[in-house]
């Protein structure tokens, strides 16, 4: 029960963000497999065209979701580059489901509806795990803060408040020594003179 506590205790901020983002990332998958579909088979766009815009809308949705709830306690470089990174992460993203629809449908030859969404569904699977990856890596860090991506890789926030180790030594570490007195002399002004 310890051991389960205390691994708990470690990758908490992990587990929690985790959550966060497979809800979040349920909502962005809804929207581009559902999205797509009706484009594709609804409004008879392409598979690649359908797919994209299905996931630019969806990409809006989760950054919504994953700024302001899975990541809102981390601190980013700056809103503009946040947004930057993530649109580009989600470009890759969007490249991963190119990649899962050419396979099986164009290469393997399988046109059926059902196919089109097994290569979504491929890609959904795929690209959450590269996108999960790279926004704690890249999007969603400290600035500037050292161990930052090793802390986010064990489960630790960037933005953790340090070790009560380092505190304790901060607050305890001795003051620079008081200045030695100065000699009698210098203090009388030349002291006084004693007659023999």
């Amino acid at each position: 029960m310890r051991l389960t506590r205390r691994l708990y205790q470690r990758f908490r901020v992990l587990i929690h963000e985790a959550a966060k983002f497979g809800v979040v990332g349920l909502v962005g998958f809804i929207v581009s497999l559902g999205g797509a579909d009706v484009l594709r088979y609804g409004a008879g766009v392409g598979k690649y065209k359908a797919v994209t815009v299905a996931t630019i809308v969806a990409t809006i949705v989760t950054f919504i979701g994953n700024r302001y709830w899975t990541f809102r306690h981390r601190e980013g470089q700056s809103n503009t580059r946040d947004t930057v990174m993530f649109f580009i992460l989600n470009g890759v993203g969007l490249l991963i489901y190119y990649a899962c629809i050419w396979l099986i449908q164009d290469a393997a030859g399988l046109k059926a509806k059902i196919w089109y969404n097994v290569a979504l569904v491929v890609g959904t699977g795929l690209g959450t795990l590269f996108r999960f990856w790279s926004y704690r890596k890249w999007v969603w860090t400290a600035p500037g803060a050292p161990g930052a991506e090793l802390g986010a890789s064990l489960g630790g926030s960037p933005v953790d408040p340090p070790p009560e180790e380092t505190l304790t030594a901060a607050v305890s570490a001795p003051a620079a020594p008081a200045p030695a007195p100065a000699p009698a002399a210098a203090r009388t002004g030349g002291g006084s003179h004693r007659r023999p």
